[in-house]
């Protein structure tokens, strides 16, 4: 028998009435060494539980491989989270949404040529096979942290918003009898917004059915009891912050407001999940996108406006939530948690620098028309392009489907433009200096979609290119996964000169104490930053986010490296660390 079971109303946990007081805490989002400083804090803010989403994607980066370790060493955060005396929601997806790159689907789903026309998050044989694979292999070293094991595990999600992209049934009761069939044995429930139709969709005889939304309490909450007249009411994701996008605002919520409506959830009796406790950082190339009317990727930062900011403090929510929290169930009598120490102001300069585009492996060569990224089995990171323009003289190039999702242009390495897929753009002017000048394009992948029907699209060129009408034949495709500096990067004195290319500028500095601290870079455009060889992930000057956070355990005592990959020119040769985050002035919802 489960440990969490259901009755007319309400929860049974071991027999006893209980309530789910949860906060989402995605354990790939937080540096591994700060989890148990996280969990800490949850419990003091008075919850009983942490959720956490799954990513498919990094945990099986090939298939038939199975990634545990750093940042995605599931079996420890869930240790930590039980010794904590934490439960734990799990929602294995396998589509997880969450801003989160391909919504946490692997890419390597799509990329084979066989499969182009697979139908994902569907019952299409080529899906389920995929994902009954994947569990073979994640769930036996999960089974031991569930309840009926003596774990922290409680509950565990059936796909995640079903009902807003499908309504195929045996997908759903496939993804069912996949997790009862391989042990496990813990109530199980789909999430879908507030929606009728959506909740229709998206939820499963006899499976826990939840809401998402974040605010309306009553309607959102009178809208699942009509789905569902009897059992719990629970809100799966409160959402009482939002994410952001590059070029757009920083979105923000009002304390109080977000307040109100926790203290309407809880005095209707429903059990919560607050999304986000700690929404954490995009580390990497992990962050999504969304594209609706145009793509919008999400930026580094997920600090979501939670109660706990990106670098772990306590901001104004967690203060009210906790008073919500107590006047409906014990807190726990100990003070609330500090803000953390910050490292001292420091100023890195950045002295010494090598040029990427030499910097290039071995091509894979395509005779005709460019590969895309996905051809070359590329998750994430840059394609560098490279052919010859036979003509001299004015000219536009045109890239026939785009470019997936940022194209710089050279030509005999010499800036010409750039395309980005947010404007739709796939047409730029040239002047080619001469006859069989060399064209280079580096793509940039900037997110790969996690929400809607354009999940699964390719990245790099996505088409045939032509100058004037002319189709350009002969493309040396080169992959910079750039997930790391790479080991063939020899840097040499920057000197006075300004750099005018892709570049990696390298920088030390001295730490007494380790301390979290902010990356903030006037002066530079659009790149990628590593400190001592921890990927905090992209910059870029357009905003919101000003600043990368650098979470403490990242750094040592005594000299650090910073690497900056900055993508166009700049005159910048310093960067500096601050004890302040700047993600943009909010704009409140």
């Amino acid at each position: 028998m489960p440990a969490l079971t259901t009755n007319s109303d309400g929860f049974l946990l071991h027999g006893a009435s209980f309530r789910v007081l949860s906060g989402a805490l995605h354990y790939f989002r937080v540096h591994p060494d700060q989890w148990p400083d996280r969990l800490r804090k949850a419990r003091l803010m008075g919850l009983n539980t942490v959720e956490t989403y799954i990513p498919w994607n990094l945990h099986q980066p090939e298939p038939g491989t199975l990634v545990l370790d750093g940042l995605l060493d599931l079996p420890r955060f869930l240790g930590l989270a039980g010794a904590e005396g934490l439960n734990v929601l799990l929602r294995p997806g396998p589509f997880i949404c969450g801003e989160w790159d391909g919504g946490g689907l692997p890419h390597w789903l799509t990329a084979d040529p066989a499969h182009a026309d697979i139908r994902l998050r569907s019952s299409d044989p080529r899906f389920t096979d995929a994902v009954d694979r994947y569990l073979d292999l994640l769930l036996p070293p999960l089974l031991p942290h569930m309840a009926a094991s003596g774990g922290p595990v409680i509950a565990v999600q059936v796909e995640n918003e079903y009902g807003a992209y499908g309504d195929d049934t045996a997908y759903l009761k496939h993804l069912e009898a996949a997790l009862r069939s391989r042990g496990v044995e813990e109530l199980l429930f789909t999430c879908d917004q507030a929606d009728p139709a959506h909740l229709a969709a998206g939820s499963l005889p006899g499976l826990l059915t939840t809401s998402t939304f974040g605010s309306r309490v009553d309607r959102s909450l009178a809208r699942l009891r009509e789905h569902q007249p009897e059992g719990p009411l629970m809100c799966a994701e409160f959402w009482i912050g939002w994410f952001d996008h590059w070029g757009g605002p920083h979105h923000g919520r009002d304390a109080a407001d977000a307040a109100a409506d926790l203290d309407r959830l809880l005095s209707a009796g429903a059990s919560v999940n607050i999304y986000m406790f700690h929404g954490g950082t995009n580390f990497g190339y992990t962050n999504g996108a969304n594209h609706h009317h145009t793509y919008a990727p999400t930026i580094t930062s997920y600090d979501y406006d939670a109660p706990l900011t990106e670098s772990g403090d306590p901001g104004p929510k967690y203060h009210a939530f906790r008073e919500v929290i107590a006047r409906h169930f014990p807190v726990p009598d100990e003070p609330a948690p500090a803000p953390s120490l910050k490292l001292p102001a420091t100023t890195v300069e950045l002295d010494r620098r090598a040029p990427l585009l030499p910097l290039a492996g071995p091509p894979v060569h395509a005779p005709a028309d460019p590969l895309t990224a996905d051809d070359l089995g590329l998750r994430a990171g840059y394609v560098l392009y490279r052919t010859t323009v036979p003509t001299a003289g004015a000219g536009v190039l045109h890239f026939t489907g785009g470019v997936g999702d940022r194209a710089q242009v050279f030509l005999d390495g010499a800036p010409a433009g750039v395309l980005e897929r947010e404007r739709q753009e796939e047409a730029l002017p040239v002047r080619v200096p001469r006859p069989g000048a060399v064209l280079h394009v580096l793509v940039e992948n900037m997110g790969r979609v996690n929400y809607g029907p354009r999940i699964g699209v390719p990245k790099g060129l996505l088409g045939p290119v032509a100058l004037d009408g002319t189709p350009l034949h002969g493309w040396d495709c080169h992959p910079l996964p750039l997930d790391g500096v790479p080991d063939t990067v020899h840097f040499a004195p920057a000197g006075t000169t300004t750099c005018a290319e892709p570049a990696f500028h390298h920088g030390t500095f001295e730490v007494t104490t380790p301390a979290d601290t902010f990356l903030s870079l006037p002066g530079w455009t659009k790149g990628q930053a590593w400190v001592n060889g921890f990927h905090l992930g992209r910059y870029w000057n357009r905003g919101p986010q000003r600043t990368l956070y650098v979470p403490a355990p990242v750094l040592r005592p005594g000299a650090n490296d910073l690497v900056l990959l900055e993508l166009h020119a700049t005159t910048a040769t310093r960067a500096h660390l601050v004890d302040t985050p700047d993600l943009g002035h909010p704009e409140h919802s």
